[in-house]
Formats: C-alpha cells, sequence, structure tokens
C-alpha cells in the first residue's frame, strides 16, 4: 500500500519517471516508463534489479551494444493478429524491418560474449525467436529508402515502367509548351513547371489566362497566378493518374499476399516486440543510473535499512548546477531500532534525509537502481506512509492539523511490522503541549507494533521519549555552533538542537530580549539545550581526534611494515654475505692448510721435531676458528642494532597510544577478552599460524589458513588485531629482493589489467594472487582488476583479500565512466 496518492509528486518520484521516460526510444519503453509500479515481490524485485545492473555494466563496458533502432511494432501486430483482414502499411513494415534487425543485433551481441557474463540478460534472451526468412523477405520488399521495390512482382515493376515513359513524355511537351507561351509574353520568362497532386502545371498570369488553351487546375493565395493543365497532355497526364492507381492497387495486392506470410510468425515476432521495448525499458534505467552514479543495493532478507553514502539524485543535480558538492547520508535501522527520530536545526537537512531515504526505498522497489554505495541493504516493505507538507483544503473543512490528524489515522488504522512510515514535523500545526502529547503517543503505539520509520520533529518530550525507548533511535542533524551554518550531516544516538537562541543571537536581535526569552523558556528547557549543545561540540572535537590519532596509527603501520620488511632483506642478506664469507674463508684455510702440510713434510724429510710440527698446526686451526668467529659477531651486532631499534620504536608507539586513547584500549581488551566469534582474527599461541575463523562448532574452531582450513581447539588460539593478521600474512609470504635485469623480460611482458568475470571466486583468488606477485616483481605501481558487478559477490571477495594481501597499499573504485564499482584500482607499495 502506498499512502497518499500524492506520493511520488511528494517525494519527486514523478520528476524521476518523466526522466526515465525522455530515456526510452520507443512508444512502448515510454508506456513502461509512466505505468511503473511499486513491487513487494522480492523475487521478481531481485530478478529486475540485477538486469538493470547487468545492463549498467553493458553500458559502461561494451562499445558494440545496439544503442538505436528499437521501433514499435506491437501494436499493429496486435491488430494482425485479432483482425485476420488487417493488412500493414509500408511505413509499419519499414518499422518491422528495423526491428527485426534489432533483434538480430542482440541476439549476436549476448551470443558473442563470455558464457558467464550477464546470465539474467542472457535468460531474457532464450525464448526470443528469430526467423531469418522473415528478414529476408522484408529486405527483398523494401528498398534503403523504405519503399516497395519495384521487383516485388513483374506487374508492379511494369506498372511503374509505363509511368516512367509516360511522365518524360508529359515533361518534354509541357516544357515546350511553357517555352512557347514565355515567347509569346502569356508566362514571365523565368516560369517554371509546377506539379499539383501528380499533374504538371504551367505558371500564368491571371490576365493572360484565356491565351492559354487547358484547364485552370489552381491558382495562387493572392489570384495573381493561375495554374494550367495544357490540352494537349491532358490525355496523358490521365494516363499517368490511372497508372498510379494501377500502382496502388498493386502495392495493396503484395502486402496483402506479405500479410498472409507473415502470419504465422505473429506469436513470436509479437514477443520479439515485448523484448525490443524490455530492452529499452532496462537501458534507459541503466543509462539513468550511470548518470546519478546509481548502484544495486542488496535486499535484505530481514526487515531492517542500511544505507550508505546515499544521495539525493534530485538534490545533487541541482547542487552541480550550482558547483557545489552533496552531504552524503549514511543511516542503519534494524533489530530493535526501527525508527529514528530525527531532530536539529531548522533548514539544517531533516526533510532532505527524510526525502532521501523515501524516494530511494520507493525507487528500489520500483527496480531501479539508487544513488547510494552497492554495500546497501534494503528490505522489501508491504506498504509505505508519508506525511509532509500541508494539505489544508477549504473545499473540505480542513485545517492544517486537522489534515495532519487524518493520515495519522490512517497510518494507525493500516501500519504493521512490513510498513515504513515517513513523517515530516511530527506533532506541529496545534498547541504544542497537546500536540507533542498525541505525537508521543502515537509514537508509542507505531514501536509496539514494530514500524520501521523516519521522523522529523522539534519536540523535546518526543526526544526524551526516544532516549528511554526501546524501538526508537535518536538522531540529529549536526550544527557548526562557531560559524553558525548547518553540516548537513546526519548523526544517530543523539537528540539535536533547534539553536534557536543562537540564531536569533546571530540575526542580530537585541540581547536583553533574547535573555528575557530564555528565562520565559525556564531554566531546564535552556540547560538541556545547553547539554545538548555541548554534546554535539564534545563529540565533534573528539571524532576529529579519532580521526587524526587514526591517521596517525596509519602511518606508523606502514612505517612499521617498512621496517619490518627491511629486517627481512637484512636477515637475508646477513645469510648470505654470512655465506659468502664462510665459503672464502674456508678457500683461504684450505689453502694455507695445503700450503702447512707442504711444509710439514718437508720437515719430516729434513727430519725436525715432532713438536714444532704440531704447535704450527695448533696456531692455524686457531687462526681458522678467530676468522670465523670474527665474522659472524659483526653481522650479529648489526642485527641485534637494528632490532634494539624497532624495539624502542615499537614500546613508545604503545606508550603514545595508551596516552592519546585508554578507553578505546580498554575496549580492544574487553574484545580480546571476549568469547571468539566467527570472523574474528586470531593465530595459534605458539605464535606459528595466523588465520581468521570460518565456522565453529562447540569448542572446535575452523580457522582458514590461506587456501587451507583446518581444525583447531578454540583454547590454542588468541584473536589478534587485523594489523597483527596482516603482519603474520606478510611474515608468512616474505617477498625476496631481485634485480631489475633479471626481470626486463617479465616486466616487458606484464599487463597491469587483469579479468577475472565469470571465474568461480577460489579460481578467481588463484588469479588475483600470481597477478599481484607478478606486479611486485616488476615493480608496477598501479594495477586493475575487472570483476563486474553482478551480485557483488566476485568482488566482495576480491576486495576482502586485497586488504590482507602483502604489498598492497591501497585500493579502490574506478571512475564511473571507465567501469565504476566493476573494475577495482589497486595501488602496490
Amino acid at each position: 500500500m502506498i499512502y497518499p496518492a500524492q506520493f511520488e509528486q511528494k517525494i519527486g518520484f514523478d520528476r524521476i519517471r518523466h526522466r526515465l521516460a525522455e530515456l526510452c526510444l520507443s512508444k512502448a519503453g515510454k508506456e513502461r516508463a509512466q505505468t511503473m509500479k511499486y513491487c513487494t515481490n522480492a523475487v521478481l524485485l531481485e530478478q529486475e534489479l540485477e538486469r538493470t545492473a547487468e545492463m549498467l555494466e553493458i553500458c559502461m563496458l561494451e562499445s558494440q551494444f545496439p544503442e538505436s533502432g528499437y521501433a514499435d511494432t506491437l501494436v499493429f501486430l496486435q491488430q494482425m493478429e485479432s483482425h485476420p483482414s488487417f493488412c500493414p502499411n509500408v511505413p509499419e513494415l519499414v518499422q518491422l524491418q528495423t526491428a527485426t534487425e534489432t533483434v538480430r543485433a542482440l541476439l549476436r551481441f549476448f551470443e558473442k560474449t563470455k558464457e558467464e557474463a550477464y546470465p539474467a540478460l542472457k535468460e531474457l534472451c532464450k525464448p526470443v525467436a528469430f526467423f531469418p526468412v522473415v528478414a529476408e523477405r522484408l529486405d527483398g520488399l523494401l528498398d534503403k529508402t523504405g519503399e516497395i521495390r519495384d521487383k516485388a512482382s513483374p506487374e508492379l515493376a511494369q506498372i511503374r515502367s509505363s509511368r516512367r515513359k509516360k511522365e518524360q513524355q508529359v515533361g518534354r511537351r509541357i516544357q515546350d509548351i511553357l517555352q512557347q507561351t514565355c515567347e509569346q509574353g502569356f508566362a514571365e520568362p523565368d516560369a517554371q513547371i509546377s506539379v499539383r497532386d501528380g499533374r504538371m502545371l504551367i505558371p500564368v498570369p491571371a490576365a493572360y489566362k484565356k491565351k492559354v488553351h487547358g484547364y485552370i487546375y489552381d491558382e495562387s493565395a493572392t489570384g495573381k497566378t493561375v495554374f494550367i493543365e495544357p490540352a494537349e497532355v491532358v490525355n496523358l497526364n490521365n494516363e499517368i493518374r490511372e497508372l498510379g492507381f494501377a500502382e496502388q492497387r498493386e502495392i495493396t495486392r503484395i502486402l496483402q499476399e506479405f500479410a498472409a506470410f507473415l502470419r504465422p510468425y505473429l506469436p513470436e515476432l509479437i514477443g520479439q516486440a515485448y523484448f525490443i521495448s524490455t530492452i529499452d525499458w532496462l537501458r534507459a534505467k541503466a543509462r539513468l543510473a550511470l548518470s546519478m552514479k546509481a548502484g544495486k543495493p542488496i535486499i535484505n532478507r530481514e526487515p531492517g535499512i542500511f544505507l550508505q553514502k546515499a544521495r539525493h539524485p534530485l538534490l545533487e543535480k541541482a547542487l552541480e548546477r550550482e558547483g557545489k558538492k552533496i552531504v552524503p547520508l549514511t543511516l542503519r535501522l534494524g533489530g530493535t531500532k526501527r525508527i529514528l527520530l530525527i531532530s536539529g536545526p531548522n533548514a539544517g537537512g531533516k526533510s532532505v534525509c527524510l526525502k532521501t531515504v523515501g524516494l530511494l526505498q520507493y525507487m528500489f522497489q520500483c527496480g531501479m537502481l539508487i544513488p547510494a554505495t552497492e554495500t546497501s541493504e534494503l528490505y522489501v516493505f508491504e506498504s509505505l506512509f508519508l506525511d509532509i507538507g500541508d494539505e489544508q483544503s477549504l473545499d473540505n473543512d480542513l485545517s492544517t492539523y486537522s489534515s495532519h490528524l487524518l493520515s495519522m489515522k490512517e497510518i494507525l488504522t493500516k501500519a504493521d511490522d512490513q510498513s515504513l512510515i515517513l513523517i515530516d514535523e511530527f506533532g506541529t500545526g496545534t498547541e504544542p503541549t497537546a500536540g507533542g502529547a498525541i505525537a508521543e503517543t502515537l509514537l508509542e503505539q507505531w514501536e509496539q507494533r514494530g514500524c520501521f520509520g523516519l521522523i522529523t520533529t522539534h519536540y523535546t518530550n518526543l526526544k526524551f521519549f526516544a532516549t528511554s525507548s526501546q524501538g526508537v533511535l535518536n538522531g540529529a542533524m549536526q550544527f557548526d555552533v562557531e560559524r553558525m551554518q548547518p553540516l548537513f550531516k546526519l548523526e544517530t544516538g543523539v537528540p539535536g538542537n533547534s539553536f534557536a537562541f543562537e540564531l536569533a543571537r546571530n540575526m542580530g536581535l537585541p540581547e536583553a530580549l533574547i535573555q528575557k526569552a530564555q528565562e520565559k523558556a525556564g531554566s531546564d528547557f535552556v540547560e538541556t539545550e545547553r547539554y545538548l549543545r555541548n554534546i554535539a561540540r564534545n563529540r565533534r572535537r573528539w571524532e576529529e581526534k579519532v580521526v587524526h590519532i587514526t591517521q596517525k596509527g596509519k602511518a606508523l603501520d606502514t612505517i612499521t611494515d617498512r621496517y619490518q620488511s627491511e629486517l627481512q632483506e637484512i636477515r637475508s642478506l646477513r645469510k648470505k654475505m654470512l655465506e659468502e664469507a664462510r665459503k672464502e674463508a674456508l678457500v683461504i684455510v684450505e689453502t694455507a692448510n695445503r700450503k702447512i702440510e707442504q711444509t710439514i713434510k718437508e720437515i719430516k724429510e729434513a727430519q725436525a721435531e715432532k713438536e714444532k710440527t704440531k704447535a704450527t698446526r695448533d696456531a692455524l686451526q686457531e687462526h681458522k676458528e678467530w676468522l670465523e668467529k670474527k665474522a659472524s659477531d659483526a653481522e650479529d651486532l648489526k642485527i641485534a642494532q637494528k632490532m634494539e631499534q624497532l624495539r624502542k620504536r615499537k614500546e613508545a608507539r604503545a606508550k603514545k597510544k595508551q596516552k592519546t586513547a585508554p578507553a578505546k584500549t580498554l575496549k580492544q581488551q574487553e574484545k580480546k577478552e571476549s568469547p571468539l566469534q566467527i570472523g574474528d582474527k586470531v593465530k595459534t599461541k605458539d605464535g606459528l599460524i595466523t588465520g581468521e575463523i570460518l565456522r565453529m562448532k562447540d569448542n572446535k574452531v575452523h580457522v582458514g589458513f590461506g587456501q587451507m582450513v583446518t581444525q583447531i581447539d578454540s583454547s590454542k588460539l588468541e584473536r589478534i588485531s587485523a594489523n597483527e593478521y596482516k603482519a603474520g600474512l606478510r611474515a608468512g609470504r616474505p617477498v625476496a629482493p631481485a634485480a631489475e635485469h633479471r626481470f626486463s623480460k617479465e616486466r616487458l611482458n606484464f599487463s597491469p589489467h587483469l579479468d577475472v568475470r565469470g571465474l568461480r571466486a577460489g579460481e578467481a583468488l588463484e588469479e588475483v594472487m600470481r597477478f599481484l606477485d607478478d606486479a611486485l616483481v616488476v615493480g608496477v605501481n598501479k594495477v586493475s582488476i575487472l570483476h563486474g558487478t553482478g551480485t557483488g559477490a566476485l568482488r566482495m571477495e576480491v576486495r576482502n583479500y586485497l586488504r590482507v594481501a602483502p604489498g598492497v597499499k591501497s585500493f579502490e573504485d574506478e571512475h564511473v565512466e571507465c567501469g565504476g564499482a566493476g573494475i577495482t584500482l589497486v595501488y602496490l607499495e
């Protein structure tokens, strides 16, 4: 149910419908735009959204898709089906020829795409039948100008040949007569032959009309010129006219013959007409979504609304014309909190929030993509109720408040847990105490029924009710008190402040008057407003500090990661240098040994003392051990110094975090001590393996380590942070340094673009891992991954991996004109 009847006009959807109709190329498509209805069937809605999302991907990525030729043929085809004697005319056959070629092009397009691409649209193509014999017959019947060909029948060819000969005779004879008339002075020297109703006539001044023998066929608007058909060519013109009639009779016979040929194919041709109108309709929705930068939301199976970075499409266009940017809206309703009560200053954006949610929900349930991120989730509501604006009527003797009460009665009677209620300025229009009491009672009733809703208000009693309520959530439109201007940002969890006295002071009202007004309002009201203002100010300051700390933390994480990478390189270099040094030392020692052995041999031959020989060999062994120990100690000292520097930096960072965010540390500690849950990042207590919890059963936990899943007792695991998880993954996959000259060939052959459309999630992730490894090896800083939009599952899997992939600095959507959310740009370190 949609209430009231003017819902679309009030919410602005009528303008969306008009823009959609303008983008349709066919009359049938425009009619679908005008008759589009609110849908409550989640299955049909999912099908329509998926088709539209695939068409959006085609509009962004496919240049071979047919963009014209969506001709209307449905009307005359249905007339042929219902009236056996109906015969189409030539323009209708031209439309049929165009539509047939468009169907051929569409089917050929989807046949040439990958088997896994655009499954919903390919499913739409399956029942469509194309008959080459119909296309060939039409091509043989019509020429390029849309006329019946001469060779359509032998009789038509003969008639047209005779007519052309007669016209040539008439042309030559009447040209001679015109020349004689001009020489006699009965016509203007520059007079030209005029053709009217297929007859060739001579223009003669009215004064000389009796000088030229013939029939006066017409005259000019002023009456100064008459058009005479010379008597000599009357018979020839009559013959030409008779040939024209014969030509029309033959064309009619040909059309009737073709209609008889066409009738067996009418059911399939009507199906083609519906198919073309559907594709035109989907194309228009995709084009509109492209202009709005819209995406396909997730259909929430549980009641709830989660909008992320949502934008009002009409307001965004208006602001773009003024060179301004819209402030996106993010909100979540679900679980126990189902009604959002928005308060704040006038012109602060409360009504815009309400209209944005209402318009996007209505667009979603009409099968349209919405201007919000594709991670947004919307529920399929059975009913939408709206009360906004002034409905007072002199004819019905309704005041402003009476009209609001009638709306409240309708909502109270029919709203349930499958309804979304949108009310602007709740309770206004009457005495504040009574209006606030009635509004609070209605709000309590809707909360008990489990209704969803967005309600804007200024009433303090409603804010207090939401504070203590289980199902109502306070929301505030942020306001810059220092600059006295709205920020148009929604903040949930706190009530808003009207800032009435501050705005009055800023507008220049006398201070004494403002002070007196505050006294009349009462100390409780003033203290409450001051309390809300302080909450908003302090919250904003803490948010700024949190952002600053988060940025610093990210910078420190980057530095730590870099040091860890350097440490890995140092360890590898140390191992390599030690190995080379030991080999070199062994060569030296072996050479010395050979030399000594030779010396000993000579000594023995010279009968030298055994004690001297033994002392020489012992000294050489001591020298060998001293060389090995010296090389090892020097490298160990460098590593120890580097490790000590890293340890000191980590200790300083930990102390700084404890000072700036003790509450956050306590929260993290509580989370770390809380029971393990699915999705937590964990490591074994011996610190050897890092992974993510996939399933849990009793005390047994299934943990994913890279591409493997293993079962471990929960007592052997401990929760870790996201940074520790990333560090564990990087430590498990060290990247060995490589010389540039070894990879010149790989760099030349490497392509920075990867297409994983149509692959399963596991196959796609393997391709992405190999792709990123190659990119890091050849030193590429930026690559792109084409995964398409579809259901969003493949994109989500790829991006979840990118968040933990080693060497990935950041990633984002491609520009909307180059692919948008269907392509992910990856920036590498």
